[in-house]
């Protein structure tokens, strides 16, 4: 009997038996995942308490990707490292401000003598008002008018909260601005001792494998950069020979302003499709500016869907899908800087992942370079690294 019953104890399975194994992976894919949200939740967050020197940072580092070339090139030829990084940020400086130079004063020129254009429109604005469907008379017109002075007055304190709200975000972006400035300086003349200094804080072991993941990663946001530069000229280009053709006045400093926008996603499209579109409106009438719009959205439509997913998942390894989605996410969870930061992020992480899961570093001369290759009478480094600035 005890045999018996020893037996049918016997015969009974264990616990996790009894769990299908379709829902057993499920359970280990899903506490895994679940993990890996929570913990990409929290260093989200965390990292939102110090945006003010996080976005710097991040600006300074797709600014070193555009100005390394430039300083290598100049070594290169003879120049000292200080000097040429001095010549390439102050270059760039002096490009940006020109730039805005030019687009500033042609459009103070140019808004002289649109002025007397604007005012003929609102003056064809109020007659079509008057002689039109609505049949206004000045009496209401002039009554519309009162009633908007007075909503303004009433409203003038979230106005001015508004207005001081945006001097301190103008603030906020000055100082980051300069801070991003000041750190460039440090990635172009430093970035390689910054990034060995990094990489010296993993474990012993770990070193190669990370030393080769993040070069391999910075090599993927450079090409991010130079792809972003090429976008955003197509944009400038489009719209403002567009803007040519149909003789909306301020053509070239038009495209010189849609160039510097498209740095900015979303939020630089909006505005400097709405300048071309009031010009041409104030300028040539509503069918010009119809016209107008149209060119805009066609040029920004086929930048946002067709060329900018297409040479820039090939230039970072991204699928088209990939870089759409990531903008997406990015502006939804962190805005402008999200959408400006999510395409280089997804783009290091992907090469990073990679680069470890094929274990690169075995067979990457970066980082583990021939014995031949140390001096006689020193050792092989344990973490070499190149001459080129690859982590900052």
């Amino acid at each position: 009997m005890a045999d018996q019953l020893t037996g049918d104890a016997g015969q009974q399975p264990d616990g996790p038996q009894d769990i299908p194994y379709a829902l057993r992976i499920a359970a280990d894919w899903a506490w895994r995942l679940g993990l890996v949200v929570i913990v990409a939740g929290g260093l989200i967050w965390l990292l939102s308490f110090v945006s003010f020197l996080v976005i710097p940072i991040m600006v300074a580092a797709l600014l070193a990707g555009l100005l390394l070339p430039v300083v290598r090139w100049l070594t290169a030829h003879k120049v000292p490292r200080g000097l040429a990084v001095a010549i390439a940020e102050l270059g760039l400086i002096v490009v940006v401000v020109a730039a805005l130079a030019l687009v500033g004063r042609q459009i103070y020129t140019g808004f002289q003598d649109l002025w007397s254009e604007a005012l003929q429109g609102v003056q064809k604005i109020q007659q079509w008002l008057s002689d039109g469907p609505l049949h206004l008379t000045t009496d209401q017109i002039d009554g519309y008018l009162k009633q908007a002075g007075q909503s303004l007055e009433n409203n003038s304190s979230s106005i001015l909260n508004g207005a001081l709200s945006f001097g301190s975000t103008a603030g906020h972006f000055g100082a980051g601005l300069i801070l991003a400035l000041f750190i460039l300086i440090f990635f172009l003349l430093e970035g390689e001792r910054i990034w060995m200094f990094l990489v010296g804080l993993l474990p012993r072991r770990a070193r190669a494998a990370g030393n080769g993941a993040g070069r391999r990663g910075w090599r993927s946001m450079v090409s991010y950069v130079r792809v972003q530069v090429f976008v955003a000229f197509v944009d400038a280009v489009g719209i403002g020979v567009g803007a040519a053709i149909i003789q909306v006045p301020l053509a070239l400093p038009l495209g010189v302003l849609v160039f510097l926008g498209s740095f900015i996603p979303i939020l630089g499209a909006l505005v400097t499709g709405g300048v071309a579109v009031l010009l041409a409106l104030v300028a040539n009438g509503p069918i010009n500016a119809l016209i107008m719009l149209i060119i805009v959205l066609v040029v920004q439509q086929a930048e946002s869907h067709i060329l900018q997913p297409l040479v820039m998942g090939k230039a970072v390894s991204l699928h088209p899908v990939a870089v759409i989605l990531a903008v997406a996410a990015g502006s939804f969870l962190a805005g402008i800087p999200g959408a400006l930061f999510a395409v280089p992020l997804l783009a290091v992480t992907n090469a990073a992942v990679r680069y470890i899961a094929s274990r690169g570093w075995e067979s990457d001369p970066a980082v583990n370079p021939p014995p031949a290759s140390a001096a006689p009478d020193e050792p092989a480094d344990e973490s070499p690294g190149t001459a080129e600035a690859a982590g900052a």
